[in-house]
């Protein structure tokens, strides 16, 4: 059948226009959307890399900036289609036994078929699906982010191991700065885990929408969209790639090297990862246009500029992840000032909201820490004396 829509990213956005959620909320629920619907039955092969399409997307943003309100439609859609989704709460050994049971079948390339295990995982709450410092089912996760052809585990039988095949785990969840802070340990930030995540940040809503109707023209493309997802249901195979790819991505892979993005060494991690995350994003950027199955240069650049917008502000969630102790106050005082923009705050106004984590001496560092950093500053107001603590430019990401 052919496509009802010329992107079904683009199609997501539409349907979704009248709504509240940042963007980049949206667009990157559609990218796990479409990345659940491909499963382990598409690959991406490379000379001696073999990539398959799933991603570890974590939204991120305060207490309202809708996050559910993006990633509701989204689980909808993925029911309707009947894709395999875990349970939002589980434990270690739930999560194994659902992988067990979510078996699909794909054509070999000998023309035989080929059973897999392919789980979405989809959590509007992370921490009921995480929990707190649950370090064993990190381990689990970054292990299958990898698509083993044989995943082995240990049993509650210590001296026995068991094994599925042909494994392929996507993962979708949202929370706020403050729990994500609380849910992972420290000896985390920056590792195997985190290396292997999309953190999606935001904090402004799109627009204000008091009566969020759903207008027939929204409905219809509801329908097309079902349609197309469940074309892209039925794509297995490899995605192949034409010259233009090779070219751009062995250039942009020589540069990425020279020049990474970011010099935090908590995301030394991620930028040893970013090609892969990269080359999985531009599989699904193709099946979002197209049965084909092919990549392009321009399909490459897409993904691109989707991932390094997001980037920008992917230094906000690990900003609380620090040696020092004031290192959580410190990034929600920042987000405090961004959000005052040209009004500034004041040290009595951090005091009375922070009096709950942080005394007078913890402030006054944080307020210094702040004011010797470019993006901020500090001075007395000529009326009434007080002094201010200004946000006065983008953070630098470099």
């Amino acid at each position: 059948m052919a496509r009802q829509l010329d992107d079904w990213i683009e199609g997501w956005l539409e349907f979704q226009e009248n709504t509240e959620p940042p963007r980049q909320f949206v667009s990157w629920v559609a990218v796990s959307i479409i990345a659940a619907a491909l499963q382990r039955k598409c690959v991406l092969k490379m000379g001696h890399l073999k990539l398959y399409p799933n991603m570890y997307i974590i939204i991120v943003g305060p207490s309202g900036s809708r996050k559910g309100t993006a990633m509701t439609p989204g689980r909808d859609i993925i029911e309707h289609k009947g894709i395999k989704l875990s349970a939002e709460a589980t434990t270690r050994e739930a999560l194994i036994r659902a992988l067990k049971h979510a078996t699909g079948a794909q054509t070999t390339d000998q023309g035989t078929f080929q059973a897999h295990a392919s789980l979405t995982i989809y959590s509007q709450e992370l921490t009921s699906f995480m929990g707190y410092n649950n370090v064993q089912l990190m381990n689990d996760l970054t292990d299958l982010f990898d698509c083993r052809d044989t995943w082995n585990y240990d049993t509650k039988d210590e001296k026995k191991k068991d094994f599925i095949n042909h494994v392929w785990v996507n993962m979708i969840g949202a929370t706020t700065p403050e729990t994500l802070h609380a849910a992972l340990p420290m000896e985390s930030i920056g590792g195997g885990f985190t290396s292997r995540i999309i953190f999606v940040y935001g904090d402004k809503k799109y627009k204000v929408v008091p009566f969020p109707w759903i207008t027939q023209e929204a409905l219809d493309t509801l329908e097309k969209l079902k349609i197309d997802l469940g074309a892209i249901y039925l794509m297995e195979g490899q995605f192949k790639y034409d010259q233009s790819f090779i070219d751009r991505y062995v250039a942009w892979r020589h540069h990425h090297e020279a020049t990474p993005p970011f010099k935090d060494p908590r995301l030394g991690g991620y930028i040893d990862r970013k090609p892969a995350h990269l080359l999985k994003l531009s599989m699904i950027l193709s099946a979002s246009q197209s049965d084909n199955m092919m990549i392009t240069k321009s399909i490459f650049d897409r993904a691109l500029v989707m991932l390094e917008k997001t980037e920008k502000h992917m230094i906000k969630v690990y900003a609380g992840f620090g040696e020092s102790k004031d290192s959580s106050v410190l990034s929600r005082v920042m987000s405090d000032l961004i959000l005052a923009k040209d009004q500034g705050v004041d040290f009595a106004y951090l005091m009375s909201k922070y009096y709950y984590d942080a005394d007078e001496d913890m402030m006054r560092r944080i307020w210094r820490t702040l004011a010797t950093m470019p993006q901020f500053n500090s001075h007395q107001d000529d009326l009434t004396k007080e002094h201010r603590l200004y946000y006065i430019g983008e953070q630098d990401v470099s």
